[in-house]
């Protein structure tokens, strides 16, 4: 069925209109249907899972430093140090979840809480806070819009096909371009994974040109979440983004001053483990949220904040999901829709406008590593459809190369 999107929203919820079942469902509509409850959070909940997590993180790394040396098999004990790193990752990420909840102010009713908060989780986990926070809120304003997304904007064909040094009509036509070697496309995954997350830090990759303030800039971090002054902020912001980098150069110290301790490898097997994961953690769920190949993309002209926040696709976290991620990856679609629903309401929300939302709802419960090789093979660009109204065109992903590391920026040029 033909998706009918109208309206255009306003800047956080707004209105809307799409077809749903049984009638045309709007974003007060779908509120409606929501306990009210829902839309309030919990100082009592919230706090629950801020100390639950702490008290994890804790454990396991108190385990680790005085269980972990005392393992006399060394390939047991690297075994063990790996385990740790897995395991802390996903506390790790699911502490740092907390903190995007704060930058949403879901966390509590108290925004001067939720950023003190937000900062120091952020901070620890070496994200710019108050810079992250001001780019997340675009991308949640403009969730899959070409023109204007922060995240995981894919290339159109004659900028894919620029990369690929050749035509958009041989891109359309040259099949066998679509099959790559398994060993280069998992390796390419593996870079996607430990690199994209600083990357798009420093450098804002995967993000439109049009998410600037201004023209992009050709100076070294002009684009970055770390300089108060690149094209990503107004002016007006530089003190909360300096506030950010204040907060990474005390983590930094503070790992220094741990070094001197308890020495670099400590540290690094402590902290910088677990850390690797939670990149691999942001990375992978932010990119599955946006990217399959039934999800449609949308021009300026064509979107709207309910066509943006539909093309999101909930993916399947198991058990780990659930009680470690805080449902992150699980039920991403409403909080799209509702970005102060607090984590411990999404799956009831979720529920409660399905029946309104029909086919329009997106899920894939299926294996998310199959998912994440999937959409790594089949969404490497977008075509538009055969609509002659471009307000209602949409783009859709297409398989393709995967371009070589060399040519990694050059393929990411457009953001």
């Amino acid at each position: 069925m033909t998706l009918d999107y109208v309206s255009h929203p306003a800047e956080i919820v707004g209105s809307g209109e799409v077809k749903g079942v049984k009638k045309m469902v709007t974003i007060d509509d779908l509120k409606r249907a929501i306990p009210a409850y829902c839309f309030k959070p919990s100082y009592i909940k919230s706090l629950f899972f801020l100390f639950r997590d702490i008290l994890v993180i804790g454990a396991f790394g108190t385990a680790a430093w005085f269980y972990i040396p005392q393992i006399e098999n060394t390939p047991a004990r690297y075994a063990a140090w790996i385990f740790y790193g897995y395991l802390q990752g996903l506390a790790f990420t699911g502490f740092w979840v907390l903190g995007h909840e704060c930058g949403h102010g879901s966390f509590s009713p108290s925004k001067l809480l939720n950023n003190s908060i937000g900062w120091v989780i952020h901070s620890s986990l070496m994200t710019p806070y108050f810079a992250w926070q001001s780019t997340h809120r675009r991308h949640h304003i403009y969730a899959n819009n070409l023109g204007k997304d922060h995240n995981y904007v894919p290339p159109q064909a004659e900028q894919y096909s620029k990369v690929l040094g050749i035509t958009p009509e041989q891109l359309e036509t040259l099949d066998e371009m679509t099959e790559d070697a398994p060993l280069a496309a998992f390796g390419r995954i593996v870079m996607q994974q430990l690199l994209g997350w600083p990357m798009y830090l420093a450098n804002n990759i995967t993000a439109s040109s049009g998410s600037l303030y201004g023209k992009q800039s050709d100076k070294f971090l002009g684009n970055s979440h770390l300089n108060p002054w690149s094209t990503l902020f107004r002016p007006e912001e530089a003190h909360l983004m300096i506030a950010s980098d204040i907060g990474l150069m005390l983590t930094a110290g503070g790992m220094y001053l741990a070094s001197q301790v308890i020495g670099w490898p400590a540290v690094a097997l402590l902290y910088g483990q677990p850390y690797l994961w939670l990149n691999h953690w942001i990375v992978a769920i932010t990119y599955l949220h946006h990217t399959h190949p039934q999800l449609p993309k949308y021009q300026p002209e064509a979107w709207t904040f309910i066509k943006g926040a539909l093309a999101t696709v909930d993916r399947n976290l198991g058990w780990a999901g659930k009680h470690m991620l805080h449902n992150i990856a699980d039920y991403h679609v409403i909080h799209h829709l509702f970005s102060r629903i607090p984590h411990y309401y999404t799956k009831e929300a979720t529920e409660a406008i399905q029946p309104l939302l029909g086919d329009k709802y997106h899920e894939d419960r299926g294996n998310f590593n199959a998912a994440m090789w999937e959409s790594f093979h089949k969404c490497q660009w977008v075509k538009a459809d055969d609509n002659e109204n471009e307000k209602e065109r949409a783009y859709w992903f297409k398989a393709g190369p995967i371009p070589p590391p060399e040519s990694d920026m050059k393929k990411r040029a457009w953001i």
